[in-house]
């Protein structure tokens, strides 16, 4: 039997949190969603881990503190889902949404939801997979989707009106980004020096409150690209895939 583990005030300083797992260089990335979770565990944060060395894991809380464009009530919110390597095909991700799905319904919420893509994107959710466990489309912005597992008729969640936007003023390449992800502070730096050496011009805003969240002028899990006021990607960058991008 499959051993988990949930994160919390007394044991996330000595539990790793999967994603950026023995790389040194993502040590601060990691220091701040530690702090970052902390700061939710008291909304009702989860964050829920195969007991073992590897990115497997789910994450999720009520969608009304989830820092996402999504509104709705008494829903709860997947950030991310991910089995990754030799752990796959051995239904733990299976476990992992299952337990989510009956730790909402004991805390008597009405469903649980997460965002997916029309086709596989980075840091989305696998839209099959959960259309599999009986997940419907209830809203849409471009070819991102929310889905939603209901548990009742009450009114299902939806993208902000912010984030129906999906352009800001600014033309300038604009980076939006949040402590949620680990591997964005270390990729925030890179790309910051990368700009002052090439003498590119590259703004960088950082959603670090609910309500920016919840605001946010785009689709949002914890990274997206603007150029020349356009939403072009969700793509965490590094200055390589930037350099590709911008040629």
């Amino acid at each position: 039997m499959n051993e988990y583990i949930n994160l919390d005030e007394k044991n996330i300083e000595e539990e790793h949190i999967c994603c950026a797992i023995g790389d040194p260089k993502h040590q601060c990335g990691v220091d701040k969603k530690k702090e970052w979770i902390k700061g939710k565990l008291k909304e009702g944060h989860v964050f829920r881990k195969l007991n073992a060395r590897g990115k497997i894991f789910i994450e999720y809380e009520p969608i009304e503190t989830a820092w996402v464009p999504v509104n709705g009530k008494n829903y709860m919110y997947i950030y991310c889902l991910w089995v990754a390597g030799s752990f796959k095909g051995k239904g733990i991700g299976k476990e992992l949404l299952e337990y989510a799905i009956e730790d909402a319904k004991s805390k008597k919420m009405s469903g649980i939801c997460t965002i997916v893509t029309q086709k596989k994107k980075p840091f989305i959710g696998d839209k099959k997979f959960f259309e599999h466990y009986g997940f419907k489309v209830v809203d849409t912005i471009n070819d991102y989707e929310l889905m939603v597992l209901s548990f009742d008729d009450k009114e299902k969640p939806k993208f902000s009106d912010s984030a129906r936007k999906m352009e800001i003023e600014s033309k300038d390449f604009t980076i939006y980004y949040s402590n949620e992800c680990p591997y964005v502070e270390y990729e925030v730096k890179e790309l910051s020096d990368y700009a002052k050496e090439k003498g590119i011009k590259l703004d960088f805003i950082k959603i670090d409150s609910l309500e920016k969240a919840k605001n946010a002028p785009c689709i949002f899990n914890n990274w997206a690209n603007f150029y020349k006021g356009k939403f072009i990607s969700n793509t965490i960058l590094n200055a390589n895939s930037f350099e590709k991008l911008i040629k």
